[in-house]
């Protein structure tokens, strides 16, 4: 099965790029360096992680379509705009709860930490809300729709969404703004504004919030990310600190029930239990962030797009590699994009983890074109352990106990 995400990588930089140097024509800030690195080092380890559940998403939507489907739909226009309009129903109520029920705005809080808005956070996705949410769209399978069909329309949702992550555009048509979800709907959607908060939950269309009563139109100016800031670059931690306060929360209360109950809870609930989650005020909130030195983060980025380049490696073959080379290097991707998120913090324990990390590049790539590419192992022991020295060598230059927090 075609990936579509895959495919989609250079136009994403393509228009990141873009969107950054309209916004310096304009005089606009759009980007802060940092951020953007953690957003795609998000987005990185969502694509990776997300590989290893694909064969359940595939088994359990082809399971359902071969054994419970109730009659076959054609493959037609006709079909495939029902499977859109299903498929985009399904996936407002899924967004919907993601943010009114504790257990899957854990997963989803990833996509709306980052205080900036633009096309890098369409990019920053939860590891396992696809996984968490999954079992609410084996209804279509139930209605006949094919396997190439739901997987193809599901891809055009998730592309349509890349481009409504922009300030780039302020109002579009009103037709257009009334039936479709667009930036101006969506900027509202990850506003921390009292009016705007829980709002437009619709992916291609908009329609859905109009109808069930969750539409906000854009008027005060918006203020990003989530009510109480997450203050972290560490990509990992992004995807597990919301299920840590919830653990914290059920500990205090005094009964099973009252534990489980808060698991289906809405967010807010947590707020009496915790006080550090306290909502802040927008007017005093200065966005996260933290200095670097300058060969710090020259380094941090380098790795970065060595990682970026491995994911694209890792998302071509992967279907090739054996069970173990999956996990191998997927465990490989998260640990570089933790200790890329971990030099952006000033983290102690990154001096230790990436002289670690770059043992392990260097054995898993050897040990790996060992077993499957052996007239290309030469070329990769020269091409890796150079890379490897010389990251060494660059990283003990420059990291030094006088230049961490």
């Amino acid at each position: 099965m075609i990936n579509f995400i895959l495919l989609a990588i250079p136009f994403f930089l393509l228009f990141m790029l873009c969107e950054y140097l309209l916004g310096r024509k304009q005089g606009q800030i759009w980007y802060k360096w940092h951020d953007t690195v953690v957003n795609l080092c998000v987005g990185i380890g969502s694509q990776a992680v997300g590989l290893l559940f694909k064969a359940i998403l595939l088994g359990g939507y082809f399971w359902v379509y071969e054994n419970y489907a109730l009659f076959q739909q054609e493959v037609s226009w006709h079909s495939a705009l029902l499977a859109l309009i299903g498929f985009d129903f399904t996936y407002y109520w899924a967004h919907r709860w993601s943010h009114e029920v504790n257990l899957f705005w854990g997963a989803h809080i990833v996509h709306h930490q980052s205080e900036e808005y633009n096309l890098s956070v369409a990019l920053r996705q939860s590891w396992i809300h696809n996984l968490l949410m999954f079992v609410l769209f084996l209804p279509l399978p139930m209605l006949g729709f094919e396997p190439i069909m739901f997987f193809s329309v599901a891809a055009f949702v998730t592309l349509y969404q890349f481009w409504i992550h922009t300030k780039a555009v302020d109002k579009m048509w009103a037709w257009v703004e009334f039936i479709f979800n667009t930036p101006s709907h969506h900027r509202v959607h990850h506003a921390t504004n009292s009016q705007y908060l829980d709002k437009n939950h619709g992916a291609v269309f908009i329609i859905w919030d109009r109808l069930f009563g969750t539409f906000a139109k854009e008027q005060e100016t918006p203020t990003y990310g989530i009510t109480t800031q997450f203050k972290s670059f560490n990509p990992t931690w992004a995807n597990v600190e919301f299920y840590t306060q919830l653990w914290a929360a059920m500990k205090t209360q005094p009964t099973l029930w009252k534990k489980f109950k808060l698991i289906w809870a809405k967010p807010e609930a947590l707020t009496p239990l915790l006080p550090e989650l306290k909502p802040e005020t927008n007017a005093l909130k200065v966005p996260y962030d933290q200095e670097v030195a300058p060969s710090l983060e020259f380094y941090a980025t380098f790795q970065f797009l060595a990682v970026l380049v491995g994911l694209v490696a890792y998302m071509t073959h992967f279907d090739t590699i054996s069970l173990f080379y999956q996990w191998f290097f997927c465990i490989g991707i998260v640990l570089s994009i933790m200790i890329c998120g971990g030099i952006l913090e000033h983290k102690k324990w990154v001096g230790i983890a990436e002289y670690l990390r770059l043992g392990l590049v260097l054995v898993g790539l050897n040990t790996y074109y060992y077993f499957w590419y052996i007239d290309w192992l030469t070329v990769m022991n020269i091409a890796s352990a150079a890379g490897v020295v010389l990251s060494a060598v660059y990283f003990t230059l420059v990291w030094k106990p006088k230049q961490l927090a």
